[in-house]
């Protein structure tokens, strides 16, 4: 079957995360609202269809007669499915348990530059962000990389036990290479004490599996969305 994701056009944001481990699954399927120029009626028609199990945003996959929303619940089904995570229950709960970690980490991201609404524009929030900049650069980011340098540091380069990835290594390179581009002078300087993280996402990004979609023009590039950088919220 051909699944279909439905996530806003232009911005990879937490579709990205979907979209990667399709891509690296090799699993077909539709970036429905990218189709016939993308327009956001698109997206929002789709959501408002009559369903007993509607979802509340997107992304969300539709799979014969479900309605998957939410990225780590999205991640878990495609897990199972389709070989993306280990098999048992142990271990598929241990992926997904490292999914709503890194789903932590790429909201406190998002609130650096919305601290006070995402309906808001930045410039209405800019002082509350500047405020609260610092503390994500100096303590909520080291927090986090140290935990996943520590998962990495009992395990073969992957964040599973056995030589291979699971969707939560494709989703720790994601959040890595958005960092990268939202704080690219605190993530250069984490990156001396955060090495296997780092090491992991230049595994990812040499992914056999993944060259076709990496260099091409469906990997959305960042910009508006959840990593934005502005070089006042940065530092080292």
């Amino acid at each position: 079957m051909t699944y279909e994701l439905w996530y806003w056009n232009g911005i990879p944001g937490r579709g990205e995360f979907v979209r990667l481990a399709l891509e690296a699954g090799a699993i077909a399927y539709r970036d429905c609202a990218r189709e016939k120029g993308g327009e956001p009626s698109l997206l929002m028609g789709d959501m408002q269809k009559d369903r007993k199990h509607p979802p509340f945003a997107p992304p969300y996959l539709v799979a014969d007669d479900m309605v998957i929303a939410q990225t780590a619940a999205i991640l878990l089904f495609l897990g199972e499915r389709h070989g993306l995570a280990p098999e048992g229950t142990k271990a598929r709960m241990w992926v997904h348990q490292l999914q709503l970690t890194i789903a932590d980490l790429v909201v406190e991201a998002h609130d650096v530059h919305h601290p006070i609404a995402s309906g808001m524009y930045y410039e209405e929030q800019r002082d509350e962000a500047l405020r609260r900049a610092p503390d994500f650069r100096d303590n909520r980011l080291p927090k986090y990389l140290g935990y996943f340098e520590t998962v990495l540091a009992q395990r073969e380069g992957w964040l599973v036990e056995g030589n291979t990835w699971s969707y939560a290594d494709l989703s720790l390179f994601q959040v890595v290479d958005g960092l990268r581009f939202a704080f690219p002078q605190r993530m250069s300087k984490l990156a001396q004490n955060h090495e296997r993280v780092m090491a992991l996402h230049e595994r990812v990004a040499a992914l056999p599996e993944l060259q076709d979609y990496l260099g091409s023009d469906r990997r959305l590039s960042f910009g508006d969305g959840l990593f934005r950088h502005y070089p006042e919220l940065d530092a080292t």
